[in-house]
């Protein structure tokens, strides 16, 4: 990975990073300040709520990622260290689509006229899982991969030994 792509790819991790801690920060700041400009009913704090909680798989995903990047930068990704980061990319796609299937749920009763808007909602609930299957079928890559890279070594051990 170029010089040039990492540190672009770490410019924006920065900026997703730090525009989620401001989400956060604001979401926070109108739940427990009371400056709430609508007028603070049950399905409107849920929405607050599942933002801020959103917002943090969200950042756990950047870190993940973020760890991904420097192991590929410094060439050690293929490692079992590197399945603890995808291990946590997948745990926060599944906890982002169970947060939208949340979200679906709160604004169902709203839909009651047009229930196509929570059906698309579910839809794109799925496709978020769809996501973490892609992830997970890259994990399993890389765990081939692993496992093809220890080979190699025990191979270029053992052909040392001969010569």
């Amino acid at each position: 990975m170029g010089k040039l792509t990492v540190a672009a790819l770490r410019a924006v991790l920065v900026m997703v990073f730090v525009g989620t801690l401001f989400i956060q920060a604001l979401m926070v700041w109108v739940l427990v300040g009371g400056s709430d400009p609508e007028d603070g009913t049950l399905p409107l704090t849920a929405f607050r709520i599942v933002t801020i909680v959103g917002m943090v798989s969200v950042q756990v995903a950047v870190v993940c990622v973020g760890r991904l990047v420097a192991m590929v930068r410094r060439g050690t990704v293929f490692s079992h260290t590197a399945f603890r980061y995808v291990d946590g990319v997948i745990g926060a796609i599944v906890a982002a689509a169970l947060l939208w299937f949340t979200v679906t749920a709160i604004n169902a009763p709203g839909q009651r006229d047009d229930p196509g808007v929570t059906l698309i909602m579910g839809g794109i609930g799925v496709a978020i899982l769809g996501v973490a299957l892609i992830v997970l079928v890259l994990r399993m890559l890389l765990a081939q991969a692993v496992a093809r890279d220890v080979e190699a070594t025990q191979m270029q051990a053992e052909l040392d030994e001969v010569i």
